[in-house]
């Protein structure tokens, strides 16, 4: 037989549930099986979130926290495998993108030298506690090479979705956002384009308590605040062409609150709502008009595309083409970057390369992450 069973986990910057997605691999194509979404506990979570600042004893929380999200991760893989009736023996790899507690790529770092990428969740006690042999720390050797360390995501987009002859664009929303230019079987640019839904949920988790706004319901009954909205824009991030990646160092609530703070009047909170909605809207839209595929669809994963409003205010910017999720290309949206990661253990364990040096800017294309054999 030449399927493989594959498990990807994904915890990404809303820090809410970790993605676990069982996956089969036959010839090329990837096919999801069946999917979990496992909880964080509140006081890991907050962890995650203090870790992603910098702070005192940082090395002793790091250490204590890698090991608490390893035996986390594996605790969802068995979880997932147990819920799909799949022995943890019938599982190739588990491919772990683990938890970013820190992203300052080269274009961002001073330097190149002082480029990096973080992510614990220790693979080591994750392949001790699954029994699985597990891949992890995907991003580190394409930041070697000269890379961003992301998006990884544009390689398996390519590798799922890309079909001759048709001109796609596929958008993932999460915390952040990223597209990726599909022309026919070629993948031809790919790139973050800024906050996605990072500062929708934090701005209103401040002012309702909400986790999220579902459906984008708040901000579609507030008004965009065009001073606002330009303030935001001028942020360095929307200057910058080629390969390019942000995170939370970039786009974060201290960063809003003196973009606020420059207004003249402050505005009402759900049209702050509205103004960012905005922004994640049409950051997106200029990154696909401004890439060198003019593409006539455009598909959208991630938890963004379940926010009405904010796929509403896409299609105004992407007037003339298709806009549509994942699930009409045979994927549902909220499992692509857990399918990512598994399909990226399994180039690794092929010696086939995970990355896509048109992306991140590497030197060429790298077998990316360590390989940790299970017990």
């Amino acid at each position: 037989m030449s399927e493989a069973l594959y498990v990807g986990l994904m915890s990404g910057t809303s820090v809410d549930a970790i993605d676990a997605a069982l996956v089969s691999i036959d010839r090329g194509a990837t096919t999801l099986l069946a999917t979990y979404l496992h909880p964080i506990p509140d006081p890991i979570r907050q962890d995650i979130k203090a870790l992603s600042c910098a702070g005192p004893d940082e090395i002793e929380r790091l250490g204590v926290l890698d090991r608490k999200l390893g035996a986390l991760f594996a605790a969802a893989a068995l979880e997932l495998l147990g819920r799909a009736d799949t022995p943890p023996g019938r599982v190739t790899a588990i491919g772990s993108h683990g938890q970013t507690i820190r992203h300052r790529p080269p274009c961002s770092a001073q330097s190149a030298r002082e480029s990096f990428s973080l992510q614990i969740g220790d693979p080591n006690t994750l392949s001790e506690h699954s029994g699985i042999t597990t891949v992890a720390d995907f991003r580190r050797r394409d930041i070697a090479a000269g890379g961003e360390g992301a998006p990884l995501a544009s390689a398996f987009h390519a590798a799922a979705f890309a079909r001759p002859g048709i001109r796609r664009a596929i958008v993932n929303i999460g915390g952040f956002a990223n597209v990726s230019l599909l022309d026919g079987s070629q993948l031809r640019a790919g790139f973050d384009t800024g906050p996605g839904n990072s500062l929708l949920d934090s701005w209103i988790h401040r002012h309702l308590g909400e986790p999220y706004d579902r459906d984008g319901r708040w901000s579609a009954g507030g008004a965009v605040q065009p001073a606002l909205l330009e303030g935001l824009l001028q942020h360095r991030f929307f200057r910058r062409t080629g390969p390019r990646s942000t995170g939370r160092e970039a786009f974060h609530m201290d960063w809003l609150d003196g973009c606020i703070g420059e207004q003249t009047a402050v505005p009402e909170p759900q049209d702050v709502q509205a103004t960012l909605a905005e922004l994640t809207a049409l950051s997106i839209a200029r990154g696909i008009r401004s890439g060198p595929v003019a593409v006539a669809e455009v598909y959208v994963c991630g938890g963004g595309a379940h926010n009405r409003d904010l796929m509403e205010r896409l299609a105004r910017h992407l007037t003339g083409a298709q806009l549509e999720s994942t699930a009409s290309l045979g994927m549902a949206p909220d499992w692509v970057e857990a399918a990512t990661f598994a399909w990226l253990a399994h180039q690794t364990l092929q010696g086939l390369a995970g990355n896509a040096p048109v992306v991140t800017g590497a030197r060429g294309t790298r077998v990316l992450g360590g390989i940790y054999p299970g017990g």
